[in-house]
This record gives structure tokens, C-alpha cells and sequence, in this order.
């Protein structure tokens, strides 16, 4: 288990992504929140597994077949028969802000903790060097499904495994119950190292009124490094007793801004992984979004990725 000891474990769910081009047709690709941040983690050189269920279909064989390509271990991906993966159409304004429209319910990642294979699957995160996970990903679980998984991020921390958590918060993944939406974070926050939270979200969730309150709400729950993103403001880095405003280092008009908040995260965490300072990491951080949303789509050509 050695090379499994050092590396990197995403956890959610990839979706097939129809994305609508300048010509008003789709194109055909694949992404998800906590996928997108895997793939940036990889072209960055860091050793990642993808961990997520999917079918036995053509879709879900492009999807391992992306991992793969990308250098993405895919040894955690339990494959279900009979199955298919979700589906997302994207759609972006002029302004490179989009809208999404999913069919989501019946995907297999959804089970991945009631799986037959899912004690295989703790077995590896336990083993991790840093598991990283969103609220997406907590919005897809049963409370079955919510038990096991925090009971095994407990286990990994006892082992010294880092655990970094994106709030990525979108209500109609909790169908609109803000009360156990609520109470599933408080869980997943108990257990967390690094948080890596959008303020937009934070307000919307918490009614948090600046970016300050979300560090102190966050630090009240013992998390030691926090990056509370804002778009296109400076980001808020808390570590170590200290806070830094982060600026951009250029404003980029977006072409569209899926994923920006992913790829930060990624050029985040691949910064801090080689010991680069929190609020130097927060720069590197987004200088790999400001790529990102040159592009459409969640995940960049690799041409244009990391330098």
C-alpha cells in the first residue's frame, strides 16, 4: 500500500456533461464537482484516486477511460450492472455564469457506501495522505450512507490521514431542506482539516454576513486552515492564527466559470501538498481558476492546463 499511503482520494459522483457551444449545440463530456478538482490535483502531479460508483455503460467507460487518461487511479471506482451514470446539461449566459439541468436520482454514486465493496473502499481512504470531499458529495448519500462515510473519516484522522472539505452547497441536492443540510455539515465539519468554502454558499446556508464570520463559524469547529473563496474579490486564508486577504492577481472576464471554484481548490491543495505557504497556495490557487474560466466546459483542454 505504499504509493496508496501518499496519495490524494477524491470522493463524490461524475456526471455525463452536455454543454451547449457558441453554435447552440452540445458537446458531450464529463465532470463533477469533486471529479473536476481530481483532474486539476493530476495534471499538478499530484498522486490521485477517484473514488465513486458508476454503471456498466458506454458513458461509464468514457468516464474511466478520462480518468485514466489523466493519470487518475480508478481502483476505487465500483462499477454497478444494469446502471448508468447521471446526466447534466449546462448551459452559459454572456456573462460565463451557467445554469444546470440534471437527471441525477437513479446514479449509482449515490450508493456507494451501501455497496458490497464499500469496506474496500475505507480500506483505501484509511490509507490515504488527504481525502477530499464536498457538499455535493454529502448530498448524495443516504443517512446510511452519511453514517458509514464520517465514521470512516474518523478513522482515517486517527491515522493521520488529512481530510479538506469544499462546502459546495446547492439546495435542490437537498431538495430544499436546509435543516438537515445544516445538521449533515456540522457532521462532515467535526472531521475536517483544510475547509475550502465559497462565501456566496456560506451566505446562502448559514446567513454568514462576510467572509470573517465564516472563518470564525468554521474555526469555532476546530479546523486549523481555512480559504473562504469570493469570485473575483481577494480570498480570505486563516491559518495559524493569522488571516490574509489573498487578492487575484488579474481580474479574468469569464468565457465560463464552471469549475473555477474546483480548479481553485485543486492549484490550493497541490500548493500546500509541496509545503508552499497557505497564502501563497491561495495565489497559485487562482492563477489556475483564471485559466479555467478562459474555457468552457468543467474541465480545460490539457493544453491550456497547469504550467
Amino acid at each position: 500500500m505504499s504509493d496508496n499511503s501518499r496519495r490524494v482520494v477524491a470522493i463524490g459522483e461524475v456526471m455525463v456533461e452536455l454543454a451547449r457551444g457558441d453554435d447552440g449545440r452540445y458537446g458531450l463530456g464529463y465532470g463533477g464537482d469533486t471529479f473536476n478538482t481530481a483532474v486539476y490535483l493530476a495534471r499538478a502531479g499530484v498522486p490521485v484516486a477517484y473514488a465513486t460508483a458508476l454503471g456498466d455503460d458506454p458513458h461509464s467507460d468514457g468516464v474511466v477511460a478520462l480518468a485514466t487518461a489523466e493519470g487518475i487511479a480508478s481502483d476505487l471506482v465500483i462499477r454497478v450492472p444494469g446502471r448508468m451514470p447521471g446526466l447534466y446539461l449546462c448551459e452559459t449566459d454572456s456573462a460565463g455564469e451557467r445554469t444546470f439541468h440534471y437527471w441525477r436520482d437513479a446514479s449509482p454514486a449515490r450508493e456507494l457506501f451501501e455497496l458490497p465493496e464499500w469496506t474496500r473502499l475505507a480500506e483505501s481512504l484509511v490509507a490515504a495522505r488527504l481525502i477530499y470531499f464536498s457538499g455535493i458529495t454529502l448530498s448524495l448519500y443516504s443517512n446510511t450512507g452519511l453514517g458509514r462515510f464520517l465514521a470512516v473519516l474518523e478513522m482515517a484522522r486517527d491515522k493521520g490521514v488529512k481530510v479538506a472539505f469544499d462546502g459546495n452547497y446547492r439546495p435542490r441536492g437537498w431538495k430544499g431542506d436546509i435543516a438537515r443540510t445544516r445538521t449533515v455539515f456540522m457532521e462532515a465539519l467535526k472531521r475536517v482539516d483544510v475547509a475550502l468554502p465559497t462565501f456566496d454558499d456560506e451566505a446562502v446556508l448559514w446567513g454568514d454576513s462576510s467572509a470573517d464570520a465564516t472563518v470564525a463559524r468554521l474555526q469555532a469547529f476546530g479546523i486549523a486552515e481555512i480559504v473562504v473563496k469570493n469570485g473575483s474579490s481577494s480570498a480570505l486564508v486563516a491559518a495559524r492564527d493569522a488571516r490574509e486577504l489573498v487578492p487575484v492577481p488579474e481580474v479574468v472576464i469569464p468565457v465560463d466559470t464552471t469549475a473555477a471554484g474546483d480548479s481553485f481548490n485543486a492549484g490550493y491543495l497541490a500548493a500546500r501538498l509541496t509545503g508552499t505557504p497557505p497564502a501563497e497556495a491561495a495565489t497559485q490557487a487562482h492563477r489556475v481558476a483564471a485559466e479555467k474560466i478562459r474555457h468552457r466546459g468543467a474541465i480545460m483542454p490539457r493544453a491550456a492546463a497547469m504550467h
